[in-house]
């Protein structure tokens, strides 16, 4: 087949994105698909005739990801029409030309359903869930909202927009997160009003909303779902502090456990849980939920992740592997996902 690799973007994951983009490209290609990768805001400039049929390698300039956030004003200082359109040139031209495209994007502008539902009315067959459940799971406020009304146990918390008066109060320690953003930036623990207040600074450089919510002490999982069936489950324990951006993707910083060491009980528990939050979000495809568990052994479903990480350190790759999938394999589950749900 024809395939698309669409990462990038103008996100803070646009590193993510290229580094998950550049591992399902060489996975494509290994599986003997027409594959190009493209950035979604840069796009491509060249010649088009023929560019499926090229034996080039386009991943080889992305995939590494840095410690810090990618500095966005300099990707956007290469668009001067980028205010007036988010997709880089050939980008939509190409995707049309496709069988399909695998979607590789983390964050605003990729995971929030503005892209899939532009490809929806272009008719253009893409990977992952729909624009609904995209733009539901973008949003952790409506997130939690949904888990509370499915009865999925989810962390206290509240809705915060700038400039809003509090009108009441989380208790210490809590976290305090954007709403809509993801692989931990923007994500701080606050123990007082000092740390609060700077935690709210930092959570408001990346949204107009954020979620503080009371801090759960104890053990990380995840738990990817696919096509409604849930994943060996992963437990999650980094070196040092808790599982943000640094920890999340920089090899070594993480010990990763999968199966989980938890009992069958509790694995059945948490699985039944990713599945019913998948069910709740009305997600397609394939996901990923993550979890607390505190040390009175109850589960706290975070968040719901509709295009998880591809990278040489994520999760999904790892769980699938558990039970004898390979990354190629997995990339083409996910692409076949597409392709038969025309």
């Amino acid at each position: 087949m024809k395939v698309v690799v669409l990462a990038g973007g103008t996100s803070t994951e646009r590193d993510v994105s290229l580094s998950s983009g550049s591992m399902i490209y060489r996975a494509l290609k290994k599986n003997g698909h027409q594959a190009i990768l493209l950035d979604v805001y840069l796009g491509y400039e060249g010649n088009v005739d023929g560019i499926f049929e090229r034996d080039e390698d386009w991943a080889a300039q992305v995939g590494a990801i840095s410690e810090k956030n990618p500095d966005l004003d300099v990707i956007r200082a290469m668009r001067p029409d980028g205010d007036k359109n988010f997709f880089g040139p050939n980008v939509l031209s190409l995707c049309k030309s496709a069988d399909a495209v695998f979607m590789a994007l983390h964050g605003a502008n990729g995971e929030d359903g503005k892209i899939q539902a532009c490809f929806e009315l272009m008719g253009i067959t893409y990977t992952g869930t729909d624009f609904v459940s995209s733009a539901i799971a973008m949003d952790k406020g409506i997130t939690k909202d949904i888990f509370r009304a499915y009865g999925i146990p989810t962390p206290a918390g509240l809705r915060l927009k700038k400039g809003e008066r509090e009108r009441e109060k989380v208790p210490y320690p809590c976290i305090v997160k954007a709403c809509c953003g993801g692989s931990s930036v923007g994500v701080s623990i606050a123990r007082n009003e000092g740390e609060y207040e700077n935690a709210k600074e930092e959570a408001f450089l990346y949204d107009n909303e954020v979620i503080v919510e009371q801090y759960i002490e104890g053990r990380e999982f995840s738990v990817g779902v696919m096509d409604g069936k849930a994943l060996p489950v992963i437990e999650i324990a980094p070196k040092q502090g808790f599982y943000d951006y640094k920890n999340k993707y920089q090899a070594g910083s993480t010990v990763e456990t999968c199966p989980a060491r938890l009992s069958r009980e509790e694995t059945e528990k948490i699985q039944r849980l990713a599945e019913l939050a998948y069910e709740a979000l009305r997600m397609k495809s394939y996901a990923r939920m993550d979890f607390m568990k505190n040390d009175q052994g109850e589960f706290f479903c975070l968040e719901a992740n509709t295009l998880p990480g591809m990278t040489p350190t994520s999760l999904l790759p790892q769980e699938a592997a558990a039970v004898g999938m390979s990354f190629e394999e997995l990339c083409e589950k996910i692409l076949q996902y597409a392709v038969t749900d025309k």
